[in-house]
């Protein structure tokens, strides 16, 4: 059965076959692409979604820190705290001062709206006298412990308006762990006074927790140490540090690409901010798009599956509409095969398949009067193969009797006519091969000294002809026949001849940007500049009294059907001086 219908060569079975394979390659064409935009527009969704989180949260980090900064830049150049006049806080003025410049650091911190998360916030000389407000525990060496830490140097010779962040241990009382010191010297004082704001990275790690969006989450200083982290595994520390480590040695600010953590493509997306150098890091893990993938293949499969049931349907409703007059047509083209020439007018329709059941129809009554014409036609194509059989002998016969007076004018020993019946006959043998046959560039300029020959003989030697070839190899590029004759006669008739006194005409063969250049230049009467477009109008008629019938616009046309608009001829003129065309064409060899 299988084997019957792969053997089917009816067109119902063929029509039904394209159909179907059109539906079905449309149909995956559509599901292919349709997945693929679309799994694009997934993954450029999710890399956007990433994008907006991390710059989201970069933005709110700066905005603390630019907070943080100008808090330490207040306490720092507004001359509110003079710590000298509190002296050893022992008297009842020096107490109550004391506590006043407490409570102004305290609303300092409130008024930032981040006072929860500074660790500390204290201005202090070297003598340990100190006012501090923050949530950790104050002691009275606070000051002391804060100069005598090992990075308070570092980060007191830091620019103020360019504060790199850096993570350092507590330096107070019963503080155990990290925080984020932004130090100032005092204006206004003594030069040993000192601001010094405390940041708790519990800060930075809250903002995470709040803007939680299911992915790994990593905010680092410029040195790479993690401020905070979320869903950060332990397996994931070593890769996330080479990460971190290719991140910080990019110069650009912000990007987004994907990479392999744990062989594993995930989407990482980052936020470097130049002041603080804070660097916020989100790690998206690529098999969290497998479920909407999931969900577009089976959508993809339920078009690609309705695509195909649909074209099938058509395919037969299409091919049983069709089949009924196409078998009527074959029926009628089997009885015209077998030479039954009547009409049938079932077949003429207003469909298309009506229109070529008119067309059989006029076809079978016309097939007899074709065949006659075809016998004529082979009757006639007979004798004209006879007749150009003929009419070879007469060239021949014309050369044969161009030889024997050639040998008459030698055993006369008339030299000039020798020249002439020489040069004829070549120019004769020349042109009866045709003017569209390519030969090289020696073979034409042969054909030019031939013609020339001829002509001096009817001119006295009134003009000269120079030939001056560029490199030797050009000799045998390939040019179409007949292209520089009539140039040279244009140069003879309309150039030196008008004249009246003897001229030169010199051809120049030269290589151009892979093109061949011919120059044909006389010295002749020249051509008004206004008549120069004219000359190569197309629509010029071509001249009989000329040799080769063939004028310049003819040349440059030909040349053009031949090698293609660009090339052809130029014309370049000046009265009483000069007129010179150039060849440029296809550098062939």
């Amino acid at each position: 059965m299988m084997k019957r219908l792969l053997q089917n060569r009816t067109v119902k079975f063929k029509i039904m076959v394209y159909n179907i394979c059109i539906i079905c390659v449309i149909g995956i064409i559509f599901s292919v692409t349709s997945y693929v935009t679309a799994n694009k527009k997934a993954v450029q969704l999710a890399q956007n979604s990433v994008e907006y989180h991390v710059e989201s949260i970069s933005r709110y980090y700066q905005e603390v820190y630019e907070q943080m900064v100008n808090l330490v830049l207040n306490c720092a150049e507004r001359e509110m705290f003079d710590l000298s006049s509190l002296g050893q806080l022992k008297t009842v003025e020096e107490k109550r001062k004391g506590l006043d410049y407490a409570k102004l650091a305290a609303n300092f911190c409130a008024v930032t709206g981040y006072g929860d998360y500074i660790t500390r916030l204290s201005i202090f000389d070297d003598s340990d006298v100190h006012i501090s407000a923050g949530t950790a525990l104050s002691s009275v060496d606070d000051g002391r412990r804060i100069r005598n830490a090992p990075w308070f140097d570092r980060e007191l010779k830091k620019d103020m308006y360019d504060y790199r962040l850096d993570l350092v241990n507590s330096p107070f009382y019963k503080e155990v762990g990290m925080t984020i010191p932004i130090i100032c010297k005092n204006s206004g004082y003594k030069d040993s006074d000192c601001s010094a704001l405390f940041l708790s990275p519990r800060l930075y790690l809250d903002r995470l927790k709040e803007d939680d969006n299911g992915n790994t989450m990593l905010v680092t200083t410029y040195r790479g140490e993690r401020i905070a982290t979320l869903r950060e595994s332990e397996n994931q520390k070593e890769e996330s540090d080479r990460l971190i480590d290719s991140i910080l040695r990019r110069e650009e600010e912000r990007g987004t690409w994907q990479y392999q953590i744990n062989g594993e493509p995930h989407l990482v997306s980052y936020n470097k901010e130049s002041q603080s150098g804070a660097l916020v890091i989100e790690i998206m893990d690529m098999a969290n798009l497998k479920n909407d993938r999931l969900m577009l293949m089976q959508t993809v499969g339920l078009i690609f599956i309705s695509c195909v049931l649909l074209g099938i349907s058509m395919s037969f409703l299409f091919t049983n509409a069709v089949r009924k007059p196409i078998d009527r047509l074959v029926n009628h083209v089997d009885r015209i095969a077998k030479g039954d020439f009547s009409q049938e007018e079932s077949l003429e329709s207003q469909d298309e398949i009506g229109l070529i059941g008119k067309a059989v129809n006029t076809m079978s009554s016309q097939i007899e009067q074709l065949m006659d014409k075809r016998l004529e036609d082979e009757k006639e194509k007979s004798s004209l193969e006879i007749r150009m059989l003929q009419a070879q002998i007469n060239p021949h016969f014309l050369y044969n009797t161009l030889d024997s007076i050639k040998w008459i004018a030698v055993i006369q020993k008339n030299s000039g006519i020798v020249k002439a019946v020489t040069a004829l006959s070549k120019l004769l043998k020349n042109m009866a091969k045709g003017v569209d046959q390519r030969v090289t560039l020696r073979e034409e300029l042969d054909f030019v000294r031939d013609y020339v020959t001829i002509e001096k003989l009817k001119y006295v030697e009134m003009f000269d002809l120079e030939v001056d070839i560029g490199e030797e190899i050009l000799y045998e590029a390939r040019i179409v026949k007949l292209t520089l004759q009539p140039l040279v006669e244009n140069a003879i008739f309309s150039g030196i001849e008008p004249g009246g006194k003897n001229g030169t005409i010199r051809i120049h063969a030269y290589e151009k940007d892979k093109c061949l250049c011919i120059d044909v230049r006389d010295d002749g009467i020249g051509i008004p500049e206004e008549k120069i477009p004219e000359l190569l109008n197309h629509s010029e008629k071509l001249k009989g009294d000329q040799m080769s019938s063939i004028g310049m616009p003819n040349v440059d046309r030909r040349l053009k059907l031949i090698y293609g608009e660009e090339y052809g001829l130029s014309v370049e003129s000046r009265v009483g001086e000069y007129t010179q065309i150039t060849v440029r064409i296809p550098l062939e060899y």
